[in-house]
């Protein structure tokens, strides 16, 4: 399906392979940078490549999201966590991020939680529209950025 923005997509879920961690990284900092301009870019695209290949595709559950062959959405979980979602701005409003949220809440144990940044609204209404209540806030001194953020939780059955 090729429709406008906004129109739903029909979204095909699959394992992140070794060959999408450039594609993974680039996805990851263009999106943080059209959601939220204002946060601290602290890592170089080199260091993001390298952190995408030696620790998020080893160490997480990595799931993308390809609409006419682009990887339009990423998803990264460890047990009980959503670690990263993001999807392409063009993406968003279309299913992709809702998909991939799906995916983890059904493949967890339980509770889900993840971070998000407190001045990324859009991304606070996507998760407490999926049932993610905010449990903690801070004022950023421990993440790199320094921006404050939000912990979320979900709990299964509510």
């Amino acid at each position: 399906m090729t429709g406008r923005q906004g129109d739903p997509l029909t979204v095909h879920l699959e394992a992140a392979a070794p060959a999408d961690a450039a594609t993974i990284a680039e996805l990851i900092r263009t999106s943080k940078a059209a959601a939220m301009p204002w946060l601290a870019v602290v890592h170089t695209p080199e260091e993001d490549l390298g952190w995408v290949t030696s620790v998020l595709l080893v160490q997480h559950d990595v799931a993308v999201v390809r609409h006419d062959d682009l990887l339009v959405g990423v998803l990264a979980t460890s047990p009980g966590w959503v670690d990263q979602l993001y999807v392409l701005t063009d993406h968003q409003g279309r299913g992709v991020g809702r998909a991939l949220l799906d995916r983890a809440k059904a493949a967890s144990s339980g509770d889900l939680q993840l971070w998000t940044f407190a001045g990324n609204a859009r991304a606070r209404a996507f998760y407490e529209r999926a049932g993610f209540v905010a449990e903690e806030e801070t004022d950023g001194s421990t993440n790199e950025e320094r921006a404050p953020d939000v912990r979320y939780r979900w709990r299964a059955g509510s």
